[in-house]
């Protein structure tokens, strides 16, 4: 059959290389060319291009499924697979890489796969025919094809079918930026094999480690926390650098320099859309799924659903009718991760602004995870969870163990660092040279 694909990003482009290693005929239209002459690489339109990423086990085990020479690609580009440990388990094998990196070696490795072009252009829109999405229209010239899959990412509008079956604001927006270590410098603190993080009082922070010795700090806060936004300068971000513990070791000139403007991410929304059959038409990646960055679950989600539809395909089901029971299997395997962050989410949100966790309420994930601390006969129901596996679900029967623990009085630590308040202060000095005291209180949007 003849697949067109609409955007190549990584689960457009690999969803792409799949089926054309299957011996179908296979276009992928993406508006972005790729790295300039000299390297560089703007990726229009996708906001989270620069910013960081963790890969979670189920990206490398799809490319070594479906498409190893990306997998092959991505190594030699520097990416660093690492050990997830799990509890009771053999550990699962995660990536440290840029972002950047990783799409940098899928557009390489597309160039060697037969039967898969790449085109340059912008989709203006679908083509029906006899009550079936037919083709698609590409600067006023149609291209015909047997299925056409969206991988247009979270503003595509070409999945008109679909419908939000759940989502809203996160309520949360961050400020990342780049650095590399120097020669020899190695790793700063982590808290795990994947980051640091720093849960502290009113705000959280990370590191991520990725290949060559290249890393992000990311600070994530309440979107209405206005002070707080002008953390967006730089001055401001090297000052917050400085005052969090975690983030000083890694940041410091003697160890690092940074590599990138400070980035921001905002506009946060964790959205499922759920798929209604349109024949002819499937969504994929972003365009069915779209989480916050906070957990790293986005591009195991589209590398789950992109397993999901090739299984379907090679058990015969017809591609004119395959939305259907895809979009199923999307409401069982997708949906609940999307609102598992609506839950969590919520929740980081309100703790940032003083409330206590709500006893009166089904615990969230990230509690009963939290609890594991203090109850250590919680972790043996976090494995397939953590690794994504199995469903939120499957934490129902730590949830009263976890309730126990908080019910004791228990509650997470708070990393070592400044409050919000007195973060603001110290970013307030950073800007302006003197300290304002604005921090004496936290000043919410309406």
């Amino acid at each position: 059959m003849k697949v067109i694909i609409v955007g190549a990003g990584p689960a457009g482009l690999t969803t792409a290389a799949a089926l054309a290693r299957r011996g179908h005929r296979v276009v992928a239209i993406e508006r972005d060319p790729g790295p300039a002459p000299d390297g560089s690489w703007h990726r229009r339109g996708v906001m989270q291009f620069g910013h960081p990423h963790g890969f979670r086990p189920q990206v490398r085990d799809l490319l070594l499924a479906e498409w190893p020479d990306a997998w092959t690609a991505w190594v030699e580009l520097g990416a660093v697979p690492i050990d997830l440990p799990r509890p009771g388990a053999a550990p699962l094998v995660g990536v440290r890489s840029r972002r950047s990196t990783y799409e940098r070696a899928l557009r390489r490795a597309a160039a060697d796969v037969e039967g898969l072009a790449l085109e340059v252009g912008h989709v203006d829109g679908l083509v029906e025919r006899a009550g079936r999405v037919a083709g698609v229209i590409v600067g006023g010239d149609l291209v015909e094809g047997d299925l056409v899959i969206d991988a247009g990412g979270r503003a595509s509008r070409l999945s008109t079918s679909a419908t939000v079956g759940a989502g809203g604001d996160t309520g949360m927006a961050y400020v990342t930026r780049g650095y590399r270590r120097h020669r020899g410098a190695g790793l700063g603190p982590m808290a795990g094999p994947v980051a640091w993080a720093g849960i502290l009082d009113g705000y959280q922070a990370y590191v991520f480690p990725h290949e060559h010795g290249h890393f992000s700090v990311v600070i994530v806060r309440p979107t209405a926390d206005i002070d707080l936004s002008v953390l967006r300068r730089v001055d401001a971000f090297e000052a917050a650098c400085r005052a969090i513990p975690g983030l000083a070791d890694w940041t410091d000139p003697a160890r690092a320099a940074p590599t990138s403007d400070v980035l921001v991410g905002g506009r946060l929304r964790n959205v499922y859309r759920s798929q209604r059959g349109r024949p002819g038409l499937v969504a994929i990646g972003d365009s069915v799924a779209t989480t916050a960055p906070t957990a790293g679950r986005g591009v195991a989600m589209a590398s789950m659903q992109i397993d999901g539809l090739l299984r379907l395909l090679d058990d015969g089901a017809e591609p004119t009718t395959v939305a259907t029971p895809y979009g199923e299997w999307c409401d069982v395997w997708i949906r609940p991760w999307v609102q598992d962050h609506l839950t969590v989410d919520a929740e980081v949100v309100a703790s940032w602004q003083g409330a206590d966790i709500d006893l009166t309420r089904p615990l969230t994930s990230a509690a009963i995870v939290a609890a594991a601390r203090a109850d250590e006969r919680i972790t043996r129901h976090l494995g397939g969870f953590l690794a994504m596996t199995q469903l939120p679900a499957s934490l129902a029967p730590a949830e009263p163990l976890a309730r126990a623990v908080y019910e004791s009085g228990w509650r997470p630590p708070v990393s070592e660092g400044p409050t919000r308040d007195e973060l603001v202060d110290l970013i307030d000095a950073a800007v302006n040279g003197t300290s304002t005291g604005r921090g004496a209180h936290m000043r919410l949007s309406a």
